[in-house]
């Protein structure tokens, strides 16, 4: 099957054939009849298979002329990142369509966002807190949606955008479609299709966890974090063909750590991004990878969803991520559109039981094999590396007194005040030894 095939028209099929599309991936002619009858629709399938024009090809070919300036199509993504992206493929598949695409997001002065809406816009992607924003100060009216896609939605839950999104879905009219692509069904994700959708069809390209078979996987096991760095540094010095290399690391400290350790040996070939680095340096330093001007960038999980980073030669995984299934969404950075990939490991004692969980998921086992001969072994550890020493919490039993005393010493005797009430007589007996009488007055 092809795209002309399908129920495509010639401004659609024109811009797919400048993009290089002729025949339409698993996900993309399994989505299309369902959305064109108008179902809502959820959409399972990993990363890489082509979900973007699996939602946007059915929603512009949907599309018709509307007087209103604001969005009939609304997209919500979970990062800016993929708002750029999503933005820039709508725009490429409406290159021949009166269609006007904007892409907003958090970071970015939402000021001059909402100016920019005032000229109209028919589709609009947004991450759920700026398109809130601008919906609740009036920027935006989202009234007039007919197609309401979430795209990544187990990620956007991950992230803690649910009220947002759940505010959002509230402002949108009631006679909408909606259209849900996820790589995995949790019970929130359930949740959201339970409380918002209307009978929708489930579309399944591959089961979740279903690992890319184009991509070759292999291990290295190494005993820290010093001993990886080595490992990184002597596999890009030995393998030429390791063009386009993506490594992740756990955290935002460890993947700066990483930075300044391999890119002085790369001559300002080596990017890092995470959520710490500004705005316009993140696009730019995907962009520097895209170009290939980057031959290593080294990420957080800020990027292992949705990004599409074309002819990635290689994804390591410097750390194992804590849930098996990002381990997925990691490696489908490469091995795209039909092409071969590679996805490493290094794997230390206290990662192999993410290691098992991994294999559990994907159903197949990652291959282990020895380290190079010329490795540097290190035995100096890092910070987080160290064991920690706990010092035992004893808590001291406070005995309680039998009766709480005064807060005050007493005084002496002497100084004690009494309340006597006295009569002159007594005073004067007390004073002169016998009673006095008063003289009576001339």
């Amino acid at each position: 099957m092809n795209f002309k095939d399908l129920n495509i028209n010639r401004s659609l099929l024109s811009a797919l054939e400048e993009m290089g599309l002729g025949i339409p991936t698993p996900i993309q002619y399994k989505c299309f009849p369902v959305a064109m009858s108008g179902k809502d629709v959820v959409g399972i399938a990993q990363t890489g298979t082509g979900k973007t024009i699996a939602y946007l090809l059915p929603c512009l070919r949907l599309w018709s002329y509307s007087k209103e300036k604001h969005p009939s199509i609304l997209v919500v993504v979970p990062t800016r990142e993929l708002v750029v992206q999503v933005a820039e493929t709508a725009e490429k598949l409406a290159a021949y369509m009166n269609v006007t695409v904007k892409g907003v997001y958090g970071g970015a002065n939402i000021n001059t966002q909402a100016l920019m809406l005032r000229d109209g816009v028919d589709v609009l992607v947004a991450t759920p807190g700026r398109l809130l924003d601008l919906a609740l100060n009036g920027a935006i009216k989202l009234k007039y949606v007919r197609r309401f896609v979430i795209d990544e939605v187990d990620e956007m839950l991950d992230l803690g955008f649910r009220p947002q999104l759940e505010r959002v879905m509230d402002l949108l009219p009631s006679g909408r479609q909606n259209l849900m692509f996820s790589a995995t069904m949790t019970d929130d994700v359930n949740a959201i299709i339970d409380d918002f959708f209307s009978h929708p069809t489930t579309v399944e390209a591959a089961p979740a966890g279903t690992a890319l078979e184009n991509i070759s996987q292999y291990a290295y096991e190494v005993p820290n974090f010093n001993t990886k760095a080595n490992l990184l540094k002597l596999l890009l010095e030995q393998h030429p063909e390791m063009s386009k290399v993506l490594v992740f690391t756990e955290s935002k400290k460890l993947a700066d750590r990483l930075f300044d350790i391999v890119s002085p040996a790369f001559d300002g070939k080596t990017g890092v991004i995470h959520s710490n680095k500004a705005q316009n340096n993140r696009f730019a330093t995907v962009e520097h990878f895209k170009n290939g001007d980057y031959r290593l960038l080294i990420a957080t999980d800020i990027i292992a969803r949705g990004l599409d980073i074309s002819e990635v030669s290689h994804v390591i995984n410097f750390d194992l991520p804590e849930d098996a299934e990002t381990y997925i969404h990691r490696i489908g950075r490469t091995g795209r559109a039909d092409k071969k990939g590679n996805a490493i490991a290094f794997i230390t004692e206290k990662e192999k039981e993410v290691q098992t969980d991994i294999e559990a998921l994907m159903s197949k086992r990652i291959s282990v094999i020895d380290l190079p001969e010329n490795l540097e072994i290190s035995d100096v550890l890092i910070e987080e590396e160290k064991p920690q020493v706990k010092m035992k919490n004893i808590l001291v039993k406070i005995t309680k007194k039998e009766s709480d005393g005064a807060a005050f010493h007493e005084r002496s005797a002497k100084r004690q005040k009494v309340n006597v009430r006295t009569t002159r007589k007594s005073e004067m007996q007390k004073k002169y030894g016998k009673p006095q009488k008063r003289r009576p007055k001339k």
